[in-house]
């Protein structure tokens, strides 16, 4: 666990705004001691990781909220995003460099105007934003997702990952097997009804999701145990494929 003050000096920001973010729900503690001091621990901080970055991109700090607290956030396709995005900025900024050196050598005559170009970053960008926030499922979350208190997200967010722990204690079952696939109708109907409306093809979707490595595998492994979340994609994919 880590105290405010080494994450300030961790991350290159300030106490008021671990405040500000933790008022808004962006980035709360892991724990609060008696004495009131929050304190981060690694999943905190590797939120935080994703805040930064997006807020490098000019993320609104709502849109990253929604985001990261989305149920189909993938943190590795994040990145990748992430990546390109970051890479195209600095070569418009190569660019910019190179153009700003050309003035300075053949004075202000000099009229290319090629080096402002950003057409093809907010091109991008527009598909990330269009990835994480403009399909109906998302406006669909998002308006479920405002009128949560505090209490109901903790509720909902433990509700769903005993779903998978459901999951977990029928691994000694086929994932055809009636109980199983039982199982599989109550997540997608747990997700139409908390988060959006959970179509075959959306569900399919998420099952590949959950067995692909990253933060989904990883976290439905540690509810259910070793192996549910390629059990669950499996289910999902025989579910949806009946």
């Amino acid at each position: 666990m880590k105290t405010v003050h080494e994450v300030c000096n961790l991350a290159g920001v300030s106490a008021r705004t671990l405040h500000y973010y933790d008022r808004i729900g962006l980035l709360k503690p892991a724990a609060v001691t008696e004495a009131g001091y929050r304190l981060y621990d690694d999943g905190s901080l590797e939120r935080l990781q994703q805040i930064l970055l997006f807020r490098e991109l000019e993320f609104p700090l709502k849109e990253i909220r929604r985001i990261l607290d989305s149920a189909d956030f993938d943190r590795g396709k994040a990145l990748e995003q992430q990546i390109e995005l970051l890479t195209l900025k600095k070569e418009h900024l190569e660019r910019l460099i190179t153009y700003a050196r050309e003035i300075q050598l053949k004075g202000e005559k000099y009229m290319d105007f090629t080096a402002f170009d950003t057409s093809k970053i907010n091109e991008y960008t527009k598909q990330a934003k269009e990835r994480w926030g403009n399909t109906e499922a998302y406006r669909e979350y998002e308006t479920k997702h405002d009128s949560w208190t505090e209490k109901e997200m903790t509720v909902i967010s433990e509700e769903f990952l005993k779903i998978f722990q459901e999951f977990g204690a029928l691994m000694d079952q086929q994932p055809e097997s009636e109980p199983v696939q039982r199982q599989v109708k109550k997540l997608q109907d747990y997700i139409t009804e908390h988060f959006y409306t959970c179509t075959p093809e959306i569900l399919s979707g998420l099952g590949a999701m959950y067995a692909a490595d990253g933060e989904f595998r990883e976290n439905i492994d540690k509810a259910g145990g070793e192996g549910t979340a390629e059990f669950t994609a499996k289910a999902i994919s025989i579910f949806c494929n009946c």
